[in-house]
């Protein structure tokens, strides 16, 4: 595979906020399957329905909005991290079929799920004997 086909997903420019407040990059895995890239974004307190994955131009975009005020009725012993919204965008090779993309969030991890297209996925090749 050449650096180019391994790096499907490139880092764009960072998503605008509409609110105040932190704004924090998840992490993320990329799984690649022969028909597909699975992203895997840790993106805890962010809630499914308001999760917002958009694409547009070659470029994914992510915006898990965390609802702070789920926050402040805790007491806190220690808090290592901070409370806010995670965005991250990434620039989408050619070779993904965009139309076909899907989104799942479950217990703090987004799972983007990104199919190859028909032209690119690997194919057996059928030989016949004369």
């Amino acid at each position: 595979m050449t650096d180019q086909e391994k790096v499907a997903l490139e880092n764009a420019s960072p998503c605008e906020q509409t609110r105040s407040g932190p704004c924090y990059r998840p992490n993320v895995d990329i799984l690649e399957k022969d028909d597909e890239l699975i992203v895997m974004a840790d993106v805890p307190g962010a809630v499914a329905e308001k999760v917002d994955v958009d694409f547009a131009d070659g470029v994914l975009s992510v915006h898990a909005p965390v609802d702070e005020s789920r926050q402040t009725d805790r007491k806190y012993l220690v808090q290592e991290f901070g409370i806010g919204d995670y965005c991250r965008s990434f620039r989408v090779s050619e070779q993904i079929d965009p139309s076909r993309i899907t989104a799942e969030c479950r217990d703090g991890v987004l799972r983007l799920h990104l199919p190859k297209s028909e032209a690119v996925k690997p194919r057996k090749i059928a030989v016949e004997a004369h």
